[in-house]
């Protein structure tokens, strides 16, 4: 006799909530029809379909990439290791980009390194009279932005380029935001846990985990208007110095945004009026 979801999930290696995300995912049904079935009969196919994705999370790739998707901003993405895993402090950067255009009536905004597309479809489609652009380096992962473009139905420009080298030409903008690779290429975090699944340029910029954020902030006022805002995600210690980039370069208003932990994870400034 076949065994039932109760009986696999007493011999399963994983949690219970991974166990059920998982057997959601093969027989493409709710929790709730899950537990009010955990005692039918499984079929061959079923259980081979599952055995082969618990086998990948038993070898710790993360459930996102084996479900094919996470939530973010209330809405689901679809991912694959072509692109970052969203986040939930990532979405302190999109609420800083809307904050910071609140009052500006179709603003004109860049995400660069936009990876999953989640910043610049998030603003997208929160503010419908934005015109937003977004750019990578990664054709892979602009083509996983424009799917979730098209599945959510957002309205936003892609570009392929490296930052402020993606076909921006004189185009100048009222925001600026971006989430880059900001890890120390020596941190040991990135051959632990999900870090070792995800794209690896996506997580560091090769070189002290500033890099990126240097070139960022440094290009950023060839392409703000005046008064024009930038916002950058950083790593749990980088607000000071990211902070003195910013006045470096000039902008006004600075500070750093904590997240629901209390870290310095967000900093932003405007560009002199």
């Amino acid at each position: 006799m076949s065994p039932s979801l109760r009986t696999c999930l007493a011999a399963s290696p994983l949690p219970r909530l991974e166990f059920q995300m998982l057997w959601q995912q093969v027989l493409g049904v709710s929790r709730a029809w899950l537990l009010a079935h955990d005692t039918d009969p499984l079929s061959p196919a079923a259980l081979a379909a599952y055995q082969v994705l618990e086998a990948r999370r038993v070898a710790g790739e993360p459930m996102a990439y084996i479900l094919g998707h996470r939530e973010f901003w209330g809405r689901d993405f679809q991912v694959t290791p072509a692109v970052l895993i969203p986040r939930p402090e990532t979405e302190f950067l999109v609420e800083c980009a809307l904050n910071a255009i609140a009052d500006t009536a179709g603003p004109h905004v860049l995400d660069l390194g936009t990876g999953s597309g989640i910043v610049a479809i998030s603003i997208a489609l929160d503010r419908p009279d934005a015109q937003v652009q977004a750019t990578d380096l990664s054709l892979d992962a602009l083509k996983i932005a424009q799917m979730n473009a098209r599945s959510l139905g957002a309205k936003l420009l892609f570009s392929h380029g490296n930052w402020y080298d993606s076909q921006l030409g004189s185009k100048r903008y009222h925001l600026i935001v971006s989430n880059p690779p900001y890890i120390d290429a020596q941190d040991t975090h990135l051959v632990q846990g999900d870090l070792r699944f995800e794209p690896v340029t996506a997580l560091t910029d090769g070189a002290d985990g500033l890099d990126a954020l240097r070139c960022i902030v440094q290009g950023a006022p060839g392409h703000l208007l005046p008064g024009g805002a930038l916002c950058v995600e950083h790593g749990w210690d980088q607000a000071a110095p990211v902070r003195t980039l910013f006045q470096t370069m000039g902008f006004i208003a600075v500070a750093s945004l904590r997240d629901l932990a209390g870290i310095e994870r967000i900093t932003w400034g405007r560009w002199p009026a």
